[in-house]
Order: structure tokens, then C-alpha cells, then sequence
């Protein structure tokens, strides 16, 4: 078993992989997948506002969840542009986040989403992944869908990300 020191030095040298371990342990629990959810919004504590949870995270695919309430909605009780551009951006993250190796990092760099219907019920977001090899330098096109709770796509994405080498810890 890991110490809270070991998970420490381990989240220091890679995000990536803390994720990924945080991930294998967590989410067979009663409770862990949102408590995964909670941890990962440390790191992005935007992406927080709109509760997602991480259904389901493996390589080049991820699978989130985004409760309907009050708070996402605009003023006709539909989802708002803002929270399905949130939910596309969070399950992208998610995706590289459990695809890209160890020696790597990225980074969004743009998006664009397409509103489809309205959106009056929970939402998942579903992304699945080009393969990213390595860590050299590239931008990749990934898409994600945004389904209702009844499996109609409200809304679909392009995020473009570019994955780099990290940077050595003397620059």
C-alpha cells in the first residue's frame, strides 16, 4: 500500500500517472468515481462548477457524467452553452489525461462545439481518442459527443490539444 508521502512525490514527478493509479483505486469503491471527480477538480477547480462525475476511464477513452440541476440552466430551464462547453472540455481532459505516456504533457489549445437540441435532462460526455504516441510535439483533433438521457447527441466537440515532451526539471 501507498503512504500519502509516496502519492505525493508520485503526483509531483507525473500528474498522468497519479491520475491513472488514483483511478484504479478509487473507482471500484462505493463513492470513488466521485470522489476521483473531487480530486481531479483540485487541478482544475472550474471544471468543479458543473459536477461532473467520471463514469468510466481507460486508455484513449472516457465516459463523464453531468447531473441536471438548476445551476447549469439558462433562462429558458435548458442546459447552458457555457456548462456543455465545460462537460466537452472536462471529458477531454480526462481522455489524455489516462491516454498520454509518462514523458508527456498537453495542453488545450482551442475548441469548437456545435449545438445540436436543447438540453433538458443529465448529460454524458463520451470521448474516444486518436491514438498520441510518445510525447513528441503534435496537435491532435479530439473528439467528444454530448448525450442526453436518452442517448441523443445535444451537442459534439473538436478540442484540439497539443501534447509536448515535459520539460526537464533543470529548465
Amino acid at each position: 500500500m501507498l503512504t500519502l508521502s509516496t502519492n505525493l512525490s508520485q503526483l509531483k514527478e507525473s500528474p498522468a500517472s497519479f491520475g491513472r493509479a488514483a483511478w484504479a483505486r478509487l473507482q471500484p469503491w462505493p463513492g470513488g468515481k466521485r470522489a476521483f471527480t473531487q480530486m481531479m477538480g483540485l487541478f482544475g477547480p472550474y471544471a468543479g462548477s458543473i459536477h461532473p462525475i467520471v463514469e468510466e476511464m481507460r486508455h484513449g477513452y472516457a465516459r463523464v457524467r453531468m447531473p441536471y440541476r438548476r445551476a447549469i440552466k439558462n433562462h429558458i430551464g435548458c442546459v447552458h452553452a457555457a456548462a456543455l462547453f465545460n462537460l466537452a472540455e472536462f471529458t477531454v481532459v480526462m481522455t489524455l489525461s489516462h491516454t498520454v505516456s509518462d514523458e508527456a504533457r498537453f495542453i488545450v489549445a482551442g475548441a469548437q462545439i456545435d449545438y445540436l437540441s436543447k438540453a433538458r435532462t443529465d448529460l454524458v460526455g463520451v470521448c474516444q481518442c486518436p491514438p498520441i504516441n510518445g510525447s513528441e510535439r503534435c496537435e491532435y483533433q479530439i473528439p467528444v459527443t454530448l448525450l442526453d438521457a436518452d442517448g441523443h447527441a445535444v451537442a459534439t466537440a473538436s478540442v484540439r490539444a497539443l501534447v509536448s515532451p515535459k520539460r526537464s526539471a533543470k529548465s
